[in-house]
């Protein structure tokens, strides 16, 4: 980069008071009309669903390099010390390339996870043992060293140990405090401070077209925070694996997303974290899929303040329509939604007086077609929260109201 070029970088050498965020990282981008926040849409056939290959071998690491940040111009030319990135006021102009930007700004909050897992399963010889390691991405998401990162990079909860690797070389043992299989998500933590942390974006105003920036650690050791960068190609998209877990909605991307990485960020035009990368498509080349942050917020929101996270449940057993009509042979007086198989004792679906044979359709407004949509919209929630729960009883739509509760099982 010339003299010229790193002219066109507008210094912000005084303190924020806050040096462990880089939030305060201000860019000043082309004039555009803000998107109005969009509500999330749903496929409403299993067979809209788009089928991938989950990338098994997640490889990808630190292999000890240091980003040169001087070439930058980020020294205090008063103290002589190196200034954190949410010192570095960045203008955006014709002349500097967006994906530079955010690779300044964003580089030090990407980690490489590496996974021991442990898997047992049964032989004619009885019970063996089997070991493998994985490698992925992460993001630190609070300067107390709290990580968002995908539950199948921490082996879906099978893991023997697992350890983070930072942008200065070190690595630190973490601790899983939480992660979900239908989610594909999981936050780790590392016994340290002061580290530099993502700014959270706004998935909801997310616009087809616009561009994004994927940050991971693909294919090898030796690609530690490969830069790629496309644009949001399509959103509410949904994928299906081979087990039958299905993951929406996610965002769509053309940005290169390889193994290793999965669990890393995908970030807007201002460096903000719109996504966390999840998968590809196994069989095409441009189809990346993230999960949208602002599924996430809440969860990391209450882990930074409670240390966990406590679901709220409804109390049935159920079943999609679809399913049902399929297993049974009938007609169900809805073309989507929860078929109510059976309710818990003492649970909230109990106290609404939910019963068995109604369809649930929607939640506060927001379209339920399968248990899963209905595990993915209770993440929103907290005890005792009042939802209203719009259902098809004896082939009549009412409202519903209910109190939702802490699940026994996380008690």
């Amino acid at each position: 980069m010339d003299e010229n070029e790193r002219n066109m970088f507008n210094q912000n050498t005084e303190s924020s008071g806050d040096k462990n965020n880089i939030s305060d990282v201000n860019f000043i981008l082309p004039t555009y009309e803000e998107p109005k926040p969009k509500k999330k849409g749903k496929k409403k056939s299993i067979f809209g669903y788009i089928a991938v290959a989950l990338v098994s071998s997640l490889i990808g690491g630190l292999s000890g390099g240091y980003i040169a940040t001087n070439q930058l111009n980020i020294i205090d030319k008063n103290s002589g010390e190196t200034l954190n990135a949410q010192d570095v006021n960045i203008n955006l102009t014709d002349d500097v390339y967006f994906a530079a930007a955010v690779a300044e700004k964003t580089q030090k909050t990407v980690v490489g996870i590496t996974t021991n897992i442990v898997q047992q399963y049964n032989t004619f010889f009885g019970p063996q043992t089997q070991k493998s390691q994985s490698m992925g991405s992460g993001f630190i998401v609070d300067s107390d060293g709290y990580i968002v990162t995908n539950a199948h990079v921490i082996g879906d909860g099978r893991y023997e140990n697992i350890t983070v690797s930072l942008i200065d070389g070190s690595t630190e043992v973490a601790e899983v405090l939480w992660y979900d299989t239908t989610l594909d998500l999981a936050v780790v933590k590392i016994n340290k401070t002061g580290l530099p942390a993502v700014e959270l974006g706004n998935s909801d105003e997310l616009m087809v077209g616009e561009p994004a920036v994927a940050i991971g650690n693909p294919m090898t050791l030796d690609l530690e925070r490969t830069v790629t960068q496309g644009i949001i190609s399509g959103l509410n998209r949904a994928i299906a694996f081979e087990d039958g877990t299905v993951i929406e909605p996610l965002i769509q991307t053309d940005a290169s997303i390889n193994s290793g990485n999965s669990g890393g960020p995908l970030f807007n035009a201002k460096g903000q974290v719109i996504g966390i990368n999840t998968a590809k498509m196994s069989t095409a080349e441009g189809l990346g899929f993230s999960i949208p942050i602002n599924i996430a917020k809440p969860i990391i929101e209450q882990i930074i303040d409670d240390g966990t996270f406590s679901t709220v449940y409804v109390g049935i057993k159920g079943v999609d329509v679809e399913t049902y009509e399929m297993a049974l042979g009938v007609d169900v007086a809805a073309d989507y939604g929860v078929v109510v198989i059976e309710t818990m004792s003492d649970s909230p679906a109990v106290s609404a007086g939910l019963k068995p044979g109604d369809v649930i359709i929607a939640i506060d407004g927001d379209k339920i077609e399968s248990m899963s949509d209905l595990k993915r919209n209770l993440y929103e929630y907290k005890n005792n929260d009042n939802i209203e729960l719009t259902i098809i009883r004896n082939g009549n739509e009412e409202n519903i109201n209910m109190t939702l509760k802490t699940n026994p099982t996380d008690l």
